[in-house]
Parts: structure tokens; sequence; C-alpha cells
């Protein structure tokens, strides 16, 4: 029962919820500062709100009245499941790149059934040739993420496949610490390369001849003179790096496409994350760089073609 005198869960709540800002993030902030779920929440609403949290709750809601993003505030974000840190070095995580997460998944597992068919006619037509080439197996693939972020996308495939060898890399320092702390923190073995695109994979590069079955990217997209009119909190706090895609927004998809010739192989499968009217024209970029076996297009939740996959088997 709430003691009288003092202000409940659910006063705190409506005062949130009677500003402007913080009214969208404000269920997040309470329940990320209690440490505690939704269905307690609702369960404690007459309970009074614990004082020695009071200053602490004032903090996040000047921050958030201020613009700063909620999962800034709190310094975390959830990707497939699983908890990241996000500070502003790095984009937040959204929900659709978990959709790029599953296209490359079930991607991966074609490729994969397709060479071990291949390999398997192979053996039966040279049973007796030890010197038979074998492709990687599932256990052996080798993926790269590039532009990085927060990790989410590299730590969340290496979580799901653990046999594959997942590379992470950016541009950004900070990015890489913050992609680090995450891989950590969840277990996962995934290796780090800082550098612009794939110039680390390259002739000349501290990776350079290594060979990439699938590269995974979710690059900036925004074109530049669409920055200013971005919401907000994304303009004023997410970081320019990972937003800005140039002139039209495809800057960074010209630059891997021409990048991909000078890899040791090319890879199997390249899926990439775009704006709003690009995949078109990034599918088009793949197209000129190899005859793909397949160039398929993902949409997102809310029917917007969001991902490029081009793959070969």
């Amino acid at each position: 029962m709430a003691k009288c005198g003092r202000p409940e869960f659910g006063d705190w709540r409506r005062r949130a919820s009677r500003k402007r800002r913080p009214s969208r993030g404000a269920e997040l902030l309470i329940l990320h500062l209690l440490g505690i779920g939704k269905s307690e929440l609702l369960r404690d609403l007459r309970e009074p709100f614990p004082e020695e949290k009071r200053q602490a709750w004032e903090t996040m809601l000047a921050r958030r009245a201020a613009g700063e993003p909620a999962q800034y505030v709190t310094g975390e974000q959830y990707f497939y499941g699983r908890r990241f840190a996000v500070t502003p070095a790095v984009l937040i995580p959204r929900p659709e790149t978990e959709l790029l997460a599953e296209a490359v998944l079930e991607g991966a597992a074609r490729i994969v059934a397709a060479r071990r068919a291949r390999q398997s006619e192979e053996r039966t037509e040279a049973a007796e040739n030890d010197g038979a080439r074998e492709r990687p197996s599932d256990a052996e693939l080798r993926v790269l993420d590039v532009g990085t972020g927060s990790g989410a996308l590299a730590v969340t495939l290496k979580l799901e496949r653990p046999g594959w060898q997942v590379t992470a890399s950016d541009l950004s320092p900070e990015a890489l610490e913050v992609a680090a702390g995450n891989a950590a923190a969840l277990g996962a073995r995934v290796r780090f390369a800082q550098g612009d695109l794939l110039a680390p994979f390259m002739e000349g590069g501290a990776h350079a001849g290594e060979r990439i079955d699938i590269l995974v990217s979710n690059p900036p997209y925004i074109p530049s003179s669409d920055l200013p009119g971005l919401q907000a909190e994304v303009r004023d706090h997410e970081p320019r790096l990972a937003l800005d895609g140039g002139p039209d927004g495809l800057a960074p998809y010209r630059r891997m496409a021409l990048q991909l010739s000078g890899l040791a192989e090319l890879p199997a499968m390249v899926a990439w994350e775009v704006g709003i009217h690009q995949a078109e024209q990034a599918a088009a970029l793949l197209r000129e760089v190899a005859d793909w076996d397949e160039i398929r297009i993902v949409r997102d939740y809310g029917g917007i073609d969001r991902h490029v996959l081009a793959l070969r088997f």
C-alpha cells in the first residue's frame, strides 16, 4: 500500500508523460533505472517511488527533454534479443537491421547446402583423387561486417553461428571500442580491424589476402542534403560519420563495389542495408561487379526495400 505524502510510480510516469520529449521513452527510462520489467512496473504503480532514485530519474528526464535518445540515456539497446551497450560514438541499432541478420543466416545456409551438394558430386567423380579441393564448410565461413558500429551485426552472427570466423571493421576507433566491449560482454569471439570500408583487406592493408565468404554492411546511407531534416534526436546526437552517405547516399556502396575486385576472392555473399529508394541502385552496382547467381531485395517492417543480397552458390 502506498504511503501518504510520497509520490507513487504512477505519479512519476504521469509527470514524465506531460513533457513532450520524455513521454515516448519515459517507461524505458524508469524500467532501466529500477532494473525491473514492465509487468513489475504495472504491478507496483501504487507503490512509493524510491526516494534514493529521485535525482537519477530527474537527470534522465532532463537529458530526454534536451532531445537525447533514450538509448544513449540508458546506455543500452536490445538487438536480436540481446543487450548491447551504446554510446554517442555509435549508431543506435534499429529493428530493421535484425532482418539483415536473418537474411544473412538464411543465405549462408543456402550457400553451404549448394557447396556440400557440389562437393558430394566431385567426390563421386574423383573418389581416387586425394588432392580434390573442398570449399569451406559452414563451420569455416569467414564473415566481415564493415562499419560495425556497436558490433550488433557481427556479434549476433557469431553467437548464432559459433563456428563462423567473424571480423568486424570500422573507421572509428571509438566505435570499435564499444563493439569490442559488447563482444566481450556477450561472450562472442569476434576479431576487430580499424580502417575505411574494405581498405584493410585489400593490397597493402593489414589483412590483405584473407578470404571473405560473407561481406555484410550497414554503412551510412543518408544523403548529405537530407541530414538537416532528420529527426532532431538523430541529427543532433547520433554520429554523423554513421549517417552521411554522400550527395545521394550511395557513396559507400560505390566504393565497396569498386573495392570488391581488390579482394583475394569475390565473396560468396554481399549483404547491404540501404536507404529508402536505394535498393535498385545498390543492386545495379553489384551487378556491375560480377555475374551473381542471385540478387534479392528484402523489405523491412514498413514495406521499404531495405536490404540487398547478392549470392554465388
